[in-house]
């Protein structure tokens, strides 16, 4: 597994039912895929909880070949022609669950990125965050939760899909427009080896 994202940060003013209407009608183009274990269309809102206007939508992928489809073909070439070309971060899988709300529609995520600390042996921040999956996932309303890591910037990636608001707590929160998985089964169960 491998996760992906960019964000597409827009102006304060920016009228986000135009990335709404985009979603709606050209989120189904990749619902069957090949490569993608799921692809959160995300969002969020300047004002509540969020200091921007944002599209940030985060990928899963179960091939290396597809995300690499993506990236060098029609799809992505679509957001570099109406937005330019963003910063895609990467992160290597460690972890993919399902959650107690497996078959509930994904209405909101939140994405939390840990760095660790230098002081810190990298196998066992590894370990306590795969701890801190397991109960992620057996939280009541969650939908899925994936584990990451970026060994440049030893950075973990927390990723959670809720079916309603998530209870309180760290990371950034995205109302979800569309879920496309495809190949959600292939993303595996657990820990990632």
């Amino acid at each position: 597994m491998h996760a992906m994202q960019y964000e597409i940060t827009l102006p304060a003013d920016y009228d986000m039912e135009i990335i709404r209407r985009r979603v709606a009608t050209r989120g189904h183009l990749l619902d069957d895929f090949s490569g993608l274990g799921m692809k959160a269309y995300l969002i969020r809102e300047r004002g509540g909880v969020s200091p921007v206007n944002q599209y940030a939508p985060l990928y899963l992928w179960s091939a290396p070949e597809g995300m690499n489809a993506f990236l060098w073909g029609p799809g992505f070439q679509g957001i570099v022609d109406d937005f330019g070309r963003p910063e895609v971060r990467h992160w290597t899988g460690l972890s993919f669950r399902e959650g107690p709300a497996t078959g509930a529609l994904a209405r909101t995520a939140v994405r939390r990125r840990e760095r660790i600390a230098d002081t810190l042996r990298p196998a066992d921040a590894v370990e306590a965050a795969l701890e801190e999956n397991s109960r992620s996932a057996l939280a009541p309303g969650a939908v899925a939760t994936a584990l990451a890591v970026d060994p440049r910037q030893w950075e973990l990636l927390h990723f959670t899909l809720w079916e309603h608001e998530p209870p309180e707590g760290p990371g950034d929160r995205y109302e979800v427009l569309h879920l496309s998985a495809p190949e959600r089964g292939r993303l595996g169960s657990g820990r990632q080896w």
